[in-house]
Order: C-alpha cells, then sequence, then structure tokens
C-alpha cells in the first residue's frame, strides 16, 4: 500500500501522463530556493514525468529525463529563477552517506532539489521537505481519458510548509 502519512496531507487523482506534467508545472509556482522535494512511488508511478513538469514550471534549460544512471543532474535556470536539481537515489542504499560527493547539502540552499525514490534516505538533508507519494490507482472502465491513473498525495513537513495552499498546486 506504501507509506502511511501520519501528518497532514492532501491527495488528488491524476488521470495522466500529461496531467501529472501539469500538475509539476502548478506546483513549480510553490517552490523556492532551498526547497527539498521527496518522491516516492513504484517504478512507473510518474516521479519523472511529474519532475518534467517542475523543470518545465521552474524555466529550467536540458529535457528533465531520469538521473538513474548518473544519480545526479543540475538543470541550470534559463532566467532569475533557482536551478533544478534532480537526484535518483533508487540504487543508493547507504542513503545520505553515500551522496555526500554530490554536495548536495550546499546545492540546497539555492537551488530546488527534487530526489526520486528519497523516502528513508535523504530526510536528513532539510527539517523542511514536501514528500509526495504517487502511487498506479484503479483504472475506472467508464472514463476512457483516464488512460494511467495516478494517486498523489502531497505532505508538508516542518515550519516552511505550513501555511501553504498546496490545493492551489491542484488547480488547473
Amino acid at each position: 500500500m506504501g507509506p502511511q502519512l501520519t501528518e497532514p496531507h492532501l491527495t488528488c487523482r491524476v488521470p495522466t501522463a500529461e496531467r501529472m506534467t501539469a500538475l509539476g508545472r502548478r506546483l513549480a509556482g510553490l517552490l523556492r530556493p532551498g526547497d527539498l522535494v521527496l518522491l516516492t512511488g513504484e517504478l512507473g508511478a510518474g516521479k519523472t514525468t511529474m519532475t518534467r513538469g517542475l523543470g518545465e514550471g521552474l524555466g529550467v534549460r536540458g529535457a528533465v529525463t531520469s538521473p538513474t544512471f548518473v544519480i545526479a543532474r543540475v538543470h541550470p535556470p534559463l532566467g532569475e529563477g533557482p536551478p533544478l536539481v534532480h537526484v535518483d537515489a533508487y540504487r543508493l542504499g547507504g542513503g545520505l552517506d553515500e551522496m555526500e560527493d554530490l554536495d548536495l547539502d550546499v546545492a540546497l540552499p539555492e537551488s530546488v532539489v527534487v530526489v526520486e525514490w528519497g523516502e528513508d534516505r535523504m530526510e536528513q538533508l532539510s527539517d523542511d521537505r514536501l514528500q509526495v507519494v504517487l502511487h498506479r490507482a484503479p483504472t475506472e472502465r467508464a472514463d476512457p481519458a483516464a488512460d494511467d491513473p495516478r494517486e498523489v498525495t502531497f505532505r508538508g513537513v516542518g515550519a516552511r510548509w505550513r501555511g501553504v495552499d498546496l490545493a492551489a498546486a491542484l488547480t488547473d
């Protein structure tokens, strides 16, 4: 079933990959330098698709693709916004200890850092973080637009996220 969320959270259903990218674009409007976003979900749940939307929303350079084989990619801003640091922690069993060479703690203050597979590995990077859990949702045959639906749950952790209207990212 996935992790149990104990803090206040917000859940939405995302019917298509295109809508997942759009959700990432809208979520980018809530992000600022220093934000840590941890994405959790099974293979193919939409973590990279959401991150692609975040990159578009932040206005960064380069195509956002899965950094599985390089562990981390830095996408510099095209304008005045923050860089996007996109990390894949899937192959890193030791968590933060194995990530020290990436200097994420140095990059975090001026960047938006998005870590796929970061839960239970990267929480030590910041007391403030946005945890996003993605799951494949059951398909309803009556809804032809829901070709590959996902359920996405957002949970803001720490003082940074108190009072932030995460529902604003859900509004088209």
